[in-house]
């Protein structure tokens, strides 16, 4: 993946240009005759350019892919192949581009510039990119050592119109030596339509979350219409009857989207079912349910995502079903060359290999990297360490999800954050240093299932941002351990040391920006923030001053980096002010509170704008929506849930499942963009074994994979070709080929997991009050409490929490086990007040010293609640 940048490394986008997907073609093309080409007809060929970046201005070769034995460099404007010599045939080494629309019976005229190191032939083919390979045309042409200008006129055979599995490719092989060939200015134009149009998924007027509303929270849904007048709604139930109705409120063009919208507003209906449909006049939306069934069942289907993405063990049908089933990927089995003996790249030589089976796989190719796996490890273990300390942990118990590890009396969570953590540790180098990524040397085809993966598995050189990233996770992990597995965690904590030390030795070996061939590069030129992040884990986990000492010391301290660009693998720096904000440490209170005061001030900049757009979503893109925006979009949801957490106030909750209702579904695509959730909910992600859309033998994305999402800077062929002009969010398309726009990643499913954590935790307990008076006295107070249950089912444990905003200290209590670490209070039912029954309550109070203003916020199970 080579990324994309902003000038701003906090708004990094999330991906970037994976793979050049070189999929051959078939011998079959050679067996078209040249007489196929019309010369005579090439200027009846339309000025429709097919093919994308053909003079390589950008300085890198893609969408242009490379195969095995051959390597793509852009050297003073020109793409050069490094094409290793000895192979037989002109189809066994290849470039080319995918994507490429052809029309039946239409005219096309190829022309390139080329030259070679050594003369040879080379054969210039128009095709099929899949089986069966099909060809259209082929023409053979003489290089010389001289740049000469070629072309080559044809009529297709084949019908790709909207840039399906259309190519060309430069056959480069069958020579018995080493050799260079270098193209420039490489043009197709040709056809009767031109590249470029809409989204050809059918939207709907209407749009809605498709999966469905949580009772007691607000329930909005966006009409598209220009209409300046407001228009009445009906919102009817599964039988088609009408429940309800209402007007919409006009809010005019939304830049954003394009459209010109209507907000409606729902809430006042609160009655659980399913099928429900909004209609307005003649359209009406897909149907949804209003429960919070759902938003509990995706907390777990988005966390399955990561046993799918598991390397080196086999996927058992006994957890995913027999359709995801596959064997082990990566384990030394033929073809696999294997992950348990990798050397480093030869330009590196490091002088050793490790062992790095396990972990999961990146995203849709079969690369493993240090910094998503670090950040997408982070983000489970903060959700589970949230959970213990603020929420319900009991979700995330042992048995709670349907993997291997589910009967070994560990949290289910942990174990699988632990599938990848260990694989963070086999990526350290005996220096303490920690690999960049370990991937393919060569990208592979799409489709190629993981344990039929026959390319040499390569480690890129150490990097700072890598080493500092397994210090981080690991500390983190080292403190989450700590009760369970006292020796793994001490393991964890001499890893999280070590790499630390040696990234301050090496603080700014930086990864390799061109290093983009068989994986993404994953190129980071400021690391201050992933050394903030890395002290404030360590310095949480042990105390120790000179952790501290880094901590205070950063320019990233109090938050100072937290804005509305969110995190991401790029930018980390808020990751070390969350664990700040929710573990325990000796930080002065002021400056927590200076930490959680700010998550509230960014969460109160996304609402602003919310307010304003089409369809909310805490993500505004004023310069575009980057690679991996719907994992931008949950990671400011994060923000917004914290802000919840930190405050209790409603308005940042409901934010939060704004802009869940946004990703599954009430966008302007009218697409749920979690696959298995909604009526028109994404399937064709980009990925070499979900690849049903490329081989019907395959299976679809499995439930819970987050799609990448909008992408207005349209990175791919497909996206290139069909999105041409698109409003910023309808810039996707659900296809294969899409990579840009249509990729999964686990630092995208583990911001949808933490997102979905959180929100079925505020939906799975029933609404309370909490009535707080306190008693003065000199030097002291004491203060009664009382827990009402205010829903509709009953308690069957409770945990209330809140956070003194002054110096009292809690000095005993009664009716709850009461405990205080710094500022935060929580108090935990007894045996005998464990149940609470709708409408009733329970009675608690403590006496504490000191003098301080009452607590404004609480929450019960996470859940904020009303104050009496």
């Amino acid at each position: 993946m080579v990324l994309w940048e902003r000038s701003q490394k906090a708004v990094k986008a999330d991906g970037g240009p994976r793979d050049m997907r070189s999929t051959r073609l078939a011998a079959a093309l050679l067996a078209v005759l040249s007489a196929t080409a019309h010369p005579a007809a090439a200027t009846a060929a339309a000025d429709y350019e097919r093919l994308l970046n053909g003079a390589f201005d950008t300085g890198t070769a893609d969408p242009w892919w490379s195969s095995a034995g051959v390597t793509n460099r852009v050297t003073d404007g020109e793409l050069c192949a490094s094409v290793t010599g000895g192979t037989t045939n002109p189809w066994d080494a290849l470039i080319g581009q995918n994507g490429v629309p052809y029309e039946t019976g239409q005219s096309y005229t190829l022309s390139f510039d080329a030259h070679a190191t050594t003369a040879q032939n080379v054969v210039a083919a128009a095709g099929e990119s899949v089986s069966p390979y099909r060809g259209i045309a082929s023409q053979t042409f003489a290089l010389t050592t001289a740049k000469q200008h070629f072309t080559f006129t044809f009529t297709s055979t084949l019908d790709f119109p909207d840039a399906g599995n259309g190519q060309l490719a430069f056959q480069l092989g069958g020579q018995p030596s080493d050799n260079t060939i270098c193209v420039d200015n490489v043009s197709l134009i040709g056809g009767v339509k031109p590249p470029g149009g809409v989204n050809p998924n059918p939207t709907k007027k209407v749009q809605v979350d498709q999966v469905g509303y949580a009772p007691g929270l607000p329930k909005r849904a966006t009409l598209v219409s220009a209409e300046t007048t407001p228009q009445t709604w009906t919102l009817k139930d599964s039988a088609g009857t009408a429940v309800a109705s209402g007007k919409s409120t006009p809010k005019g063009a939304d830049t954003a989207s394009g459209d010109s919208v209507h907000l409606i507003d729902f809430s006042s209906f609160d009655t659980p079912g399913t099928g429900y449909t909004l209609s307005v006049g003649a359209d009406t939306s897909f149907p949804f349910d209003i429960s919070a069934d759902p938003i509990k069942k995706l907390r777990y289907d988005s966390l399955a995502f990561f046993y799918h993405q598991r390397s080196g063990t086999p996927i058992e049908a006994q957890y995913v079903g027999d359709e995801y089933a596959r064997p082990a990927g990566h384990v030394n089995v033929a073809p696999n060359k294997g992950d348990n003996d990798v050397p480093c790249r030869a330009d590196i030589a490091c002088g050793y290999t490790l062992d790095v089976r396990g972990g999961w796989y990146d995203a849709g190719d079969h690369g493993k990297y240090v910094v998503n796996g670090g950040i997408a490890t982070w983000q489970l273990l903060n959700s589970y360490e949230r959970a213990v300390r603020t929420g319900d942990a009991s979700a995330f118990a042992d048995g709670t999800m349907n993997i291997p590890e589910r009967a070994n009396g560990v949290p289910d969570l942990l174990d699988e954050a632990r599938w990848e953590a260990d694989f963070l540790l086999k990526m350290q180098a005996p220096d303490g240093m920690a690999h960049h990524k370990i991937h393919d040397a060569n990208w592979t085809a799409l489709p190629t299932r993981p344990e039929l993966d026959d390319q040499v598995r390569r480690l890129s050189a150490t990097s700072t941002a890598a080493t500092l990233n397994l210090a981080a996770v690991a500390a983190q992990g080292a403190r989450l351990w700590r009760g369970i597995d006292a020796t793994y965690s001490a393991t964890l904590l001499t890893a999280a040391r070590k790499a630390y030390t040696a990234a301050k030795a090496n603080p700014a070996k930086l990864a390799d920006p061109n290093d983009g061939t068989g994986g993404g590069a994953y190129s980071d030129d400021t690391v201050s923030d992933e050394f903030y992040w890395a002290a404030a884990e360590l310095y949480t986990t042990t105390g120790d001053a000179a952790y501290r000492a880094d901590v205070t010391g950063s320019p990233h301290y109090r938050a100072a980096g937290l804005n509305t660009d969110g995190f991401s693998w790029g930018g980390t720096a808020p990751l070390g002010d969350i664990t700040l904000a929710l573990a325990p440490n000796g930080l002065p209170a002021a400056d927590i509170a200076a930490i959680k005061s700010a998550f509230a001030t960014v969460a109160d900049q996304h609402l602003a704008y919310m307010e304003r757009m089409g369809y909310a979503t805490p993500y505004e893109g004023a310069d575009g929506y980057v690679w991996g925006s719907n994992s931008t979009v949950l990671n400011n949801a994060q923000v917004l849930a914290l802000a919840h957490d930190f405050t209790g106030a409603a308005k940042y909750r409901d934010g939060v499942f704004e802009a869940l209702h946004y990703v599954l579904g009430r966008n302007p695509l009218s697409t749920s963009y979690v696959a298995g959730y909604g009526e028109q909910a994404m399937r064709n992600a980009h990925h070499r074994f979900w690849a049903h859309q490329s081989d019907p033998t395959l299976p679809t994305a499995p439930p819970g994979s987050l799609s990448g999402g909008p992408n207005s800077f349209l990175q791919d062929p497909v996206a290139a070709r069909l999105l041409v002009g698109c409003p910023v969010q309808k810039c996707w398309v659900d296809d294969i080929g899409a990579y840009s726009v249509n990729e999964v990643a686990i630092n995208w499913n583990s911001a949808l997991a933490w997102v979905t954590g959180w929100a079925a935790e505020q939906v799975g307990r029933p609404g309370c009050e909490v009535s707080y008076n306190a008693h003065r006295w000199h030097q002291g107070q004491t203060v009664n409490v009382t827990v009402k249950n205010t829903g509709k089912t009953a308690w069957a444990g409770w945990k209330l929490a809140f956070t003194f905003p002054g110096p009292q200290q809690i000095t005993g209590g009664w009716s709850a086990h009461w405990h205080q670490t710094g500022h935060d209070v929580t108090a935990t039912n007894l045996p005998w007040n464990h149940t609470v029954a709708p409408g009733g309550s329970v009675h608690i109070g403590f006496t504490a010293s000191g003098s301080g203003a009452d607590p404004t916020a609480f929450t019960v199970d996470g859940k904020a609640c009303r104050t009496g």
